[in-house]
């Protein structure tokens, strides 16, 4: 394995972020700027920018399977809202050595601590309880939060990138990365002969980022042309994101650990056969259901709930021009 100065990257910087394979060399300061004395940290932007672009493709998605915007909004603000404290929650809770004694730290997230199966459990539970109390069929909606989460993730992943974590073991291959506060944590946790820190890393975000983004390309196209059954997408972010994370998962040096056991990769691997198990049957299903079986964007319900808001919309236009 060729170390990282015989590639010509010596004493790297502590903000400082190489693939030397690839000849590309950045220099990352993890805040992005200070407004009113806060520094305001890249990876709380990235992380946002996901949101809201998840957001935008929502709302644009809603009526394709026969939701009411206006009535979904709530939803999914109740689910990034969910989502967040979810995700801070499921990290605190496996990494409570960390926080115990200082209650303080556990609500600072700039400099990273979020864990997206947090995310995902707190963005279901909150979000599905407004889509209850709002009228909001659920299963639909999934189709439609499951693929915004593909875009969301992919987006966020990128914030890791900023703060120089999730990263794998080390590696020879093309993308291998590696940077100043990598090295550090190496060496700080890591004897040389397990993980040297003079050595590449497995980019583990990126693959991950490159994953996500695949899949939410896959399932945008599904849920546009060939979704069978509402709760379609939801299954299927469960198999493609869970195999993905399972594999990666694998590759990390990060991992929420509980004796033995990486916590993500067990949770990814339930996920994913789960997923598999219910798309097998829900298949079997509808093709014995035969034309019985109809989406919910095709039932009269969902469509009279659509013509409503239409003439709604059309009689606040009006109004606001007169």
């Amino acid at each position: 394995m060729t170390s990282v100065s015989e590639l010509g990257y010596d004493q790297l910087d502590y903000n400082e972020i190489v693939f030397p394979h690839l000849g590309i060399d950045f220099h990352v300061n993890p805040t992005a700027f200070t407004l009113f004395g806060l520094d305001i940290q890249w990876y709380g932007l990235i992380i946002t920018t996901g949101l809201i672009l998840a957001l935008l493709f929502g709302l644009r998605n809603m009526k394709r399977v026969g939701i009411d915007p206006d009535r979904a909004t709530d939803g999914i603000i109740g689910g990034i809202i969910g989502g967040i404290i979810g995700a801070r929650a499921y990290y605190v809770i496996f990494n409570w050595s960390e926080y115990a004694g200082n209650w303080k730290s556990i609500f600072n997230t700039r400099e990273g601590g979020l864990a997206i199966y947090g995310g995902v459990i707190g963005a279901f539970l909150v979000g599905g309880i407004v889509c209850k109390i709002r009228k909001v069929k659920l299963l639909p909606m999934t189709d439609i939060c499951a693929t915004g989460f593909l875009l969301g993730q992919g987006i966020g992943r990128w914030g890791n990138f900023t703060n120089q974590e999730a990263f794998g073991a080390n590696t020879n291959q093309i993308f291998g990365m590696t940077g100043g506060r990598i090295q550090q944590w190496i060496s700080a946790n890591y004897p040389e002969d397990v993980l040297n820190p003079n050595y590449p890393v497995h980019p583990c975000f990126l693959y991950e980022s490159v994953w996500c983004l695949t899949g939410f390309v896959i399932l945008a196209i599904v849920l546009k042309k060939y979704r069978k059954f509402d709760g379609e997408n939801l299954l299927l972010y469960l198999v493609w994101y869970g195999t993905g994370r399972f594999i990666i998962e694998g590759l990390r040096t990060d991992s929420l650990m509980i004796g033995t056991l990486r916590v993500s990769q067990v949770l990814a691997a339930v996920c994913a056969v789960t997923g598999m198990i219910l798309l097998i049957v829900m298949f079997s299903r509808v093709k014995r259901m035969g034309n019985d079986y109809k989406l919910y964007c095709e039932t009269e319900e969902s469509q009279l709930l659509l013509k409503s808001t239409e003439k709604e919309s059309e009689v606040t236009n009006h109004g606001n021009n007169n």
